[in-house]
């Protein structure tokens, strides 16, 4: 038998590899959908490639690649039978066949075992042989199984429960002795006894004094004073403050010097004041509390709708995603785009030909993760009923909710969220981000990965037109530019409750001198209308360059809708940053209204009582004492020396080499050298460089101030030189320059990021850019590209429409701030509200509108 499978694998042995360091094995998640060794199919793993396949799409991997070898993982799961002998051990095969495979938390480890199995599957005739076989197999074989057997998972890494693991219990938990001191930690306003430091403080678990932590390296920490503590008391377990949640907290142990647990720790805490078991049933789920935990435990009620018992749904569209650790963000962004249709039909409705087309690693591939995604939450096969309702209805009725989460699995976005974050220098760590900030790089990406093809992110898309407006001569200047989403300002000055909060504000000052409990938090009422209004109204434009007096002076601008966007996308503006520089929340509530009608935001442009700016630019700021008004040359212009030498060293005329680092804006020496490329059959190319005089600025109009220069649609010819002689065509250059303000970097990466198309749609096209957060905010209007009002606004990439709106979906936060807390989002489908709580689905009871963070609204038909 033995010589038998030997003489069976032998064609196969090229292809069969053992991982190397660096090599990831995909072998707890299918390249193409969420399937896994526990689901019914199993996984299949590439002795190849290392990926990871479902039975239904194993065989797509078969006939594209040719590998024929593959192992197949399937773990089962069984519920533990009532009244089987304690300390059983769960029958395996193997105990080291999936030793780094992760377990599936769904399941209580108490209530459940697993019995794992591998088999080696041959493609096409799908032969088995059962694992381990050393006796049987060719030593190559024998070893590159067991070394993908035993690898670690590609994802695991990146979790941080798979640091929890190495934490171990402290000596010190069982016989800790706690000081009957009558010490109460209160819930908020912790400072350190020794001196006033608010962060990074830790909770001494013997006589309960509240101190600072040691400094790090990156600046964050305290002045030592719990290390010192302990130095003095030999006190050795201490909890972090702003760690403590339901689940647990971060304990230290001086005299161990390492991080350990505390099995007791909710004995320990409640000695102090601090009732764990108050928290669990107060913030389901155990996220994340915050220092200020009175007014964020009510948002943390309100918005989850907690104590209320909803009804969980299952099916197409109703699927959550689990939380990997803070990643609460993406999941409620994606629930949320992967409501539009628009993206639906994108990447769901064209799934079998992205599959098909996917590159040898989809992993890697955009299109086929979206496409991934969007099925898993869009086609019901991970929203299944449990089996036995009647039985979930009779337990829901006795209140255990929890065996009733337990059916609701939902999909785990390990891949999707590597993509996505890759080269990300926040998106790609375990940290809790900015959903808004996921939302536009989310965008960003699909601009990117749509070029050529329907771009779903145009649903998104608007034009606005700015207004800048000289104070002095009243003359005004109209511009348009792309945008994605508004900002709304919360202006707390129109609270409507104004006086309510100025006594709470009064109150805390108080209490935080006298050391007293701070007062019940009041939270700001602000009207949808003020914030309306405040978005409309004028703003000061610093550093105003008035065309028309030709010197800087006092401008205003005003922003409005050139064009109305299919979906509209509105985020309030909670969020400040504090003298720390940390992102901070206002507490605040907006009354949102259900319909929105903007239409009287419309932009008119320009009117016949108004005199627009000439079209001059600024004139060029040269050094003092360069100027020869007996010439018609500057003798001196800003020019990067080093680069000149460069370029001589290389052969070329002294004075070419100047032209061209001048002319290429000190840009370093390749830039200057594809000028001198692009230029060096001219008959001036080595004349020395002249720039006009002040006089000669602008030749074709006597009323032009001296040193400026007209302006017109078209990039600078020298621009278009330079990427020209790279072997760009022109219409494609032009088109770069115009989307990118004439930045030849910018313009360069825009080239590469948007592929050339046909040039009559390229002439169509209006202005790609990519999404930004300037986000037609008064105070952030100052977007990386500008539109030409004369531009044609029909292109096919602004889907123009009337201005009424309805709300569709929200996403709501909880927390002091962006770097912390926790999101869901309430979305509309068939008539009624759901709430997606991480992998929980449910129907809303009460959808807390005036608190959410992003809402999105569709736009009404104009019958």
């Amino acid at each position: 038998m033995a010589a038998d499978l030997g003489e069976l694998l032998v064609p196969y042995m090229p292809t069969i590899r053992v991982p190397r360091t660096g090599d990831r094995v995909f072998k707890s998640e299918c390249a193409f959908s969420y399937d896994s060794p526990e689901s019914e199919g199993g996984l299949y793993v590439c002795m190849n490639t290392f990926l990871g396949f479902g039975r239904e799409h194993v065989e797509r991997h078969y006939r594209k690649t040719g590998q024929s070898v593959y192992i197949h993982l399937k773990r089962h799961v069984k519920e533990k039978a009532t009244g089987a002998a304690g300390g059983a051990i769960p029958r395996r095969r193997n105990g080291k066949v999936f030793l780094d495979l992760e377990l599936n938390r769904d399941f209580n480890g108490e209530d459940y075992e697993y019995e794992d199995e591998a088999k080696l599957i041959i493609f096409p005739d799908h032969y088995e042989i059962p694992l381990p076989n050393i006796e049987e197999l060719p030593a190559l074989v024998t070893i590159a199984c067991d070394a993908v057997l035993n690898a670690p998972s590609a994802y695991k890494k990146q979790e941080p429960e798979s640091w929890e693991e190495e934490i171990q219990v402290s000596r010190h938990a069982r016989s800790l002795r706690q000081q009957d001191n009558g010490v109460r930690i209160p819930p908020s306003g912790w400072k350190c006894q020794k001196c006033e430091m608010r962060e990074n403080l830790w909770l001494n678990l013997t006589d309960g004094a509240v101190l600072c932590g040691k400094w790090f390296f990156d600046g964050s920490g305290g002045n030592g004073h719990a290390l010192d503590h302990y130095r003095q008391t030999n006190f050795p377990l201490a909890v972090k403050l702003d760690t403590i949640t339901p689940d647990g907290a971060d304990v230290y142990s001086f005299e161990e010097e390492e991080a350990v647990l505390d099995p007791h720790i909710s004995e320990h805490l409640s000695h102090f004041g601090i009732d764990m078991l108050q928290m669990q049933q107060r913030m389901e789920n155990g996220h994340h509390t915050d220092n200020n935990a009175r007014p964020r435990v009510s948002e943390w009620e309100v918005i989850q709708e907690s104590g209320m018992k909803l009804k969980v749904v299952y099916g197409s569209g109703y699927t959550g995603m689990k939380n990997l650790g803070n990643s609460c963000y993406l999941g409620t962004v994606m629930q949320v785009l992967f409501s539009i249709p628009e993206f639906q039909r994108m990447y769901v409705g064209n799934l079998q030909r992205i599959y098909d087309y996917s590159p040898l690693d989809p992993t890697q591939d955009f299109a086929t993760q979206m496409a991934k995604l969007g099925h898993g939450l869009l086609s019901g096969q991970y929203s299944k009923p449990p089996v036995k309702c009647e039985l979930i209805e009779q337990v829901m009725k006795e209140e255990y909710k929890v065996l009733n989460w337990q059916q609701q699995k939902g999909i785990s976005p390990r891949m999707f969220k590597a993509l996505v974050s890759k080269g990300h220098p926040e998106f790609c760590s375990n940290r809790q981000q900015d959903a808004h900030e996921l939302l536009l790089h989310v965008i960003n990406l699909v601009e990117r990965n749509s070029a050529g093809s329907e771009n779903p992110s145009d649903v998104f898309r608007f034009l606005v037109e700015e207004r800048v407006q000289c104070c002095q001569t009243r003359r005004v200047r109209y511009t348009q530019r792309v945008d994605y989403l508004i900002q709304l300002p919360a202006p707390i000055e129109a609270a409507t409750n104004r006086e309510e909060l100025l006594a709470y504000e009064a109150k805390r000052r108080d209490a935080e001198e006298n050391l007293r409990p701070p007062p019940e938090p009041v939270r700001a009422r602000i009207p949808f209308t003020a914030c309306l209004q405040a978005f409309t109204e004028p703003e000061n434009v610093p550093d105003f360059w008035s065309s028309a007096l030709q010197a800087k002076s006092a401008g205003v601008k005003t922003s409005r809708f050139a064009s109305f966007p299919e979906y509209l996308i509105m985020q309030v503006k909670k969020f400040t940053f504090g003298v720390d520089w940390v992102p901070k929340k206002l507490d605040l509530a907006i009354d949102v209204p259900d319909f929105l009608d903007l239409n009287r935001l419309r932009a008119t442009g320009l009117q016949a009582s108004e005199e627009e700016l000439p079209d001059l630019s600024p004139p060029i700021v040269l050094p003092e004492d360069t100027r020869d008004n007996s010439m018609s040359s500057i003798d001196s212009p800003e020019i990067d020396e080093a680069s000149v030498m460069q370029l001589a060293e290389m052969g070329f005329p002294l004075e070419a080499c100047r032209k061209a680092v001048y002319y290429t804006g000190n840009m370093g020496p390749e830039m200057a050298f594809n000028w001198i490329i692009a230029h060096m059959e001219e008959p001036d190319f080595a004349e020395p460089l002249t720039l006009p005089s002040m006089m000669d600025a602008a030749p074709s109009s006597s009323d032009l101030p001296m040193g400026a220069t007209p302006l017109d649609n078209s990039p600078p010819e020298e621009s278009i030189a330079i990427l020209t002689s790279m072997g760009f065509p022109r219409s494609h250059t032009i088109q770069a320059l115009r989307a990118t303000n004439n930045n030849l970097e910018r313009a360069l990466d825009w080239i590469f990021t948007h592929p050339e198309q046909e040039e009559s749609d390229a002439m169509s096209d209006m202005a790609d850019t990519e999404p930004n957060d300037n986000a037609f905010s008064n105070t952030n209007s100052h977007s990386d590209s500008t539109l030409s009002p004369d531009r044609d606004a029909s292109g096919p990439r602004i889907k123009d429409g009337p201005g009424r709106y309805e709300l569709f979906a929200f996403i709501s936060h909880m927390g002091a701030s962006t770097m912390s807390g926790h999101y869901v989002c309430h979305i509309k489908k068939e008539g009624r509200w759901v709430i997606y709580n991480d992998h929980k689905v449910c129907l809303s009871e009460r959808p807390p509108k005036d608190l959410g963070y992003i809402y999105f609204y569709h736009r009404l038909s104009s019958s």
